[in-house]
């Protein structure tokens, strides 16, 4: 339910009503860490690509290497944890 009816308040949510205005620069911060977040990904893969000896991408969809899985998980949760605390601050 919209308090009112032109958009310049999001839905009633435990009985707090959030201006627009104020939500909009949370929302665009938001959006900006998840692309820098996404780029910073990208580029570790690309890394472990370029620095390993074999085919990343054949070890793990054709050769179903396990050992690999698990360290491409290892570098994707650790770059994430990096990022969460450097957005935390």
């Amino acid at each position: 339910m919209l308090i009112h009816s032109i958009g310049l308040y999001v839905p009633v949510a435990c009985g707090l009503i959030v201006p627009f205005r104020e939500l909009l620069p949370v929302l665009v911060t938001t959006l900006l860490f998840v692309l820098v977040g996404l780029v910073i990904f990208a580029l570790a893969y690309l890394v472990i690509d370029k620095v390993t000896p074999f085919s990343v991408r054949k070890e793990l969809e054709e050769d179903h290497n396990v050992a690999m899985a698990i360290v491409i998980a290892s570098v994707i949760l650790g770059t994430a944890l990096i990022i969460a605390a450097a957005i935390h601050g």
